[in-house]
């Protein structure tokens, strides 16, 4: 699962507002006032989506703001930031909030795009990085610096997402280990860039195959511990993640339903992160549900 993002997801509104809302920012745009409306706007739905703890509300009103975000950078196509929303903004909904396989395909295709621009204006020499082989894709990221974080973690996001929804695809996996790099060279410029999300992608990354496939479980379980240090426990969605990729792959029970049960007990309501802690509490409690069948002894 792609999580919602926080701090470095500025694309915000205290609240999703409703449809009909949606004149206001198009009436900035026919009045000369877009340049700073553009970025209000959409500081403040990233912050509504964040900070929701109805999924619903989300699942329901976010597509608006899909369409709104498309328009947006269909008028300020050079703009790496609405570039960067709206990666961010599809391969949330793509990840969490779609079920069907061919549309969560399509969702992050675009999502993917969009974060590949807005590397591309950020370091117009590496448009086309990820066309490059292993062995010249390392030595490429060593010339994004800290000033390129965002781009590049978008970049590496979008694709693990894109990634995700095409886990049947041999030619996506192949992909897996360029992923991987990215978020290694992100943890290498700044490792509390989005508090350690970065650990928790390596972590997915890492234990989503078995060691006999290329996985490395025990790698991918101190990514997740590292996470789970550098936000105080406070991102639950890690610990689902470690549950759900890490313990049920060892097969460890006793570790599966602890961290699933902190979960549960735990607080939502922490900024940034209300959205995706009620997300994983709700996948907490699925798994819980199931690890009579999984765990058969």
């Amino acid at each position: 699962m792609i999580p919602t993002e926080h701090n470095s997801w500025k694309i915000p509104v205290a609240r999703l507002l409703p449809p009909k809302l949606l004149l206001w920012p198009l009436i900035a745009l026919l009045t000369g006032c877009a340049a700073s409306a553009l970025h209000d706007v959409s500081d403040s739905v990233a912050s509504a989506i964040v900070d929701q703890n109805d999924v619903s509300i989300v699942r329901e009103g976010l597509p608006a703001y899909l369409l709104m975000t498309d328009g947006l950078i269909e008028q300020n196509p050079d703009d790496v930031g609405l570039l960067i929303s709206g990666a961010k903004l599809y391969a949330f909904f793509a990840s969490n909030l779609v079920s069907d396989d061919t549309r969560s395909r399509k969702l992050t295709e675009k999502a993917r795009g969009y974060a590949q621009r807005a590397l591309c204006l950020k370091k117009p020499k590496l448009c086309d990085i990820d066309g490059l082989s292993h062995e010249a894709f390392t030595p490429a990221l060593q010339k994004f610096d800290q000033d390129g974080v965002n781009e590049l973690y978008t970049y590496g996001l979008t694709w693990a997402a894109w990634l995700q929804a095409h886990s049947r695809d041999w030619n996506a996996i192949a992909d897996r280990p360029k992923i991987e790099t990215v978020f290694e060279r992100i943890l290498e410029l700044d490792e509390n860039f989005d508090s350690g999300r970065a650990h928790y992608y390596l972590g997915i990354l890492r234990t989503q195959l078995s060691p006999a496939l290329g996985g490395q479980p025990e790698i991918g379980k101190k990514h997740f511990e590292r996470a789970i240090e550098l936000t105080h426990g406070k991102d639950l969605a890690v610990k689902v993640a470690l549950a759900r990729y890490y313990a049920r792959m060892v097969y460890d029970r006793d570790l599966h339903d602890r961290l699933l049960h902190e979960v549960l007990e735990a607080d939502p309501k922490v900024s940034g992160l209300t959205l995706s802690n009620t997300m994983a509490q709700q996948e907490a409690q699925r798994l819980l549900e199931e690890a009579p069948r999984y765990f058969q002894e």
